[in-house]
């Protein structure tokens, strides 16, 4: 052979060589490493609810009929009884006129007819139809002073009318909410828990409250009372969530809400897609070995390792599928 020709069978020999390292090199997985954490371990429990008043009341009218007077209160205090509205009653009034006039006429007539009894002019019997007939008057004058006085809306308890509705001129009925009335302080949350969630809630478990009109801060209450009775529709608990006095979420806001039912203080944490299957894969020289792990609370972000792993254990975060122990990889940084 030619100097010539063994150069150019060395060179392809090389590049050869060179070209499967190259492969051998590229097909190994790229894995991106993370040592584990200590920090504080948190489960809860997450649900929705509004801020309401302890203490408030809805108005709503008794019967139906046309707004003709509404009060200017809103945010003003207001006593127990107050006139909040007036409907319109002109014809309740002419119905009490006309029962009034037809009572007094039915009392003429009984006590005439009872001298004539004394008399012996008529029987007792007609004289017992004449009383009759006016006890009934009485009672429809009774039953339509009854309906006039529900024409006027009063409030129920004292405090402050927290918010108004309705329109001078609208008809509305007795489903109609025409006013908020209540204190504005204290208050609380009404949230709705799942019921498979809600024998881990207890009273005086603390709550962690976020609310859009507040994204940077973290807001913070306690679990006041838990209705004893759940909602078998939508399957869920009511459970009212008190609130400090100093805060700052205002009467019907919504809120997200997770009550705390555990915390580890000082918990070893490592990311939540670093482990599958009750395992984590850690790195020796440029191998993984696949470890079982005991796990504890799990967030969407964090596990805490209950054991099973050591702090200064760097551990594969986000596992490419198929990796298996013993595999070879490529480390490259966590981001």
């Amino acid at each position: 052979m030619s100097r010539g020709r063994f150069v150019a069978a060395v060179i392809v020999c090389l590049a050869a060589i060179v070209a499967g390292g190259a492969y051998v090199y590229l097909s190994v997985p790229r894995v991106a490493v993370a040592e584990p954490t200590r920090g504080p371990a948190v489960e809860a429990i997450y649900a929705t609810g509004v801020v309401e008043p302890v203490v408030w009341a809805k108005v709503t009218p008794m019967v139906r009929g046309r707004i003709m007077e509404l009060c200017k209160c809103e945010g003003r205090e207001i006593g127990k009884g107050d006139v909040l509205a007036r409907l319109d009653d002109a014809e309740e009034r002419a119905r009490v006129s006309e029962l009034e006039a037809r009572a007094e006429f039915l009392e003429s007539d009984m006590q005439r007819y009872a001298r004539l009894v004394e008399r012996n002019h008529v029987s007792a019997q007609t004289y017992q139809r004449a009383a009759s007939a006016f006890d009934e008057v009485r009672a429809m004058i009774a039953a339509e002073r009854k309906r006039l006085e529900d024409l006027t809306i009063r409030a129920p308890i004292a405090g402050v009318v927290l918010r108004r509705d309705g329109e001078l001129g609208e008809i509305v009925d007795s489903d109609s909410v025409l006013f908020w009335v209540g204190e504005p302080k204290p208050l609380w949350i009404i949230a709705e828990v799942d019921e498979e969630d809600i024998p881990r809630v207890a009273v005086g478990q603390r709550a962690l409250i976020k609310a859009d009109a507040f994204p940077d801060d973290v807001l913070t209450g306690e679990v006041e009372t838990i209705t004893p009775k759940g909602d078998p529709v939508n399957k869920s608990f009511r459970v009212r969530i008190a609130l400090p006095a100093e805060t700052p979420l205002l009467i019907g806001m919504t809120t997200e809400i997770n009550i705390v039912v555990a915390t580890v203080d000082n918990a070893l944490l490592v990311p939540a897609d670093s482990v599958i299957g009750g395992r984590v894969f850690t790195v020796v020289e440029d191998r993984v070995r696949a470890r079982a792990v005991e796990t504890g609370i799990v967030s969407p972000t964090m596990v805490q390792i209950a054991a099973g792993l050591d702090d200064d254990q760097p551990i594969v975060v986000s596992p490419p599928a198929g990796l298996r122990d013993g595999d070879r990889v490529r480390v490259v940084p966590a981001s």
